[in-house]
């Protein structure tokens, strides 16, 4: 019973006692940041890049929603649809200028990730990637919503559904304060495993 992504769960398997002989593990790395290796790096860059796509998405329907409902909507006020007014083509203008930087980054990313570009910096462009995406997804939903009016709050609405469904882009990892903190620490040349961690 969650606010967003309904249509979706997550389960812990827990194996009690359970043994695995040596034979069967493929492999044993450092806990922290001194594991990450480019094995590790790929479950991330995986994980991280495809989250990104999956709130660039959102925000690119919640776009095309958005142009289509301002299109026919109508107030007392005005002679044609809202469409004419300044603020709502202001509005649709910062969704675009939002979407046109998050697809161009993401691709970027996952096009020098899979074709091996050698950046010493590659965890720092999966994570800020991922981040940059959920961010702009959020500024989309927000801006979409206040273009909708009222409507946008009614469970009938589509429009509804996917600001809850946005919400959860940020608890994804890594969640805003992670990012920030692996991304500063890794570009001031900080290892992210000393300790204490802050201070």
């Amino acid at each position: 019973d969650v606010m967003g992504m309904r249509a979706t769960r997550s389960d812990d398997t827990v194996l009690e006692g359970a043994f695995v002989p040596d034979k069967y593990i493929g492999r044993v790395v450092p806990a922290g940041a001194a594991g990450i290796d480019q094995f590790v790096l790929s479950i991330f860059a995986w994980a991280l890049i495809n989250f990104g796509n999956v709130y660039y998405g959102l925000a690119s329907r919640v776009r095309d929603l958005t142009v289509e409902s301002v299109k026919t909507k109508t107030s007392v006020a005005m002679s044609r649809p809202m469409a004419y007014h300044a603020e709502v083509q202001h509005g649709i203008a910062e969704m675009v200028m939002e979407l046109e930087a998050i697809g161009p980054h993401l691709d970027t990313v996952a096009r020098d990730w899979s074709d091996g570009v050698p950046h010493p910096d590659m965890p720092i462009k999966i994570v800020a990637a991922k981040h940059h995406a959920v961010e702009g997804a959020f500024r989309i939903v927000d801006r979409a919503l206040d273009l909708s009016g009222g409507f946008g709050m009614f469970k009938k609405s589509e429009l509804e559904r996917l600001f809850r469904d946005c919400r959860a882009g940020r608890f994804h990892p890594a969640n805003s304060a992670l990012s920030h903190e692996l991304i500063a620490k890794l570009t001031l040349g900080i290892n992210p495993d000393e300790t204490p961690r802050w201070g």
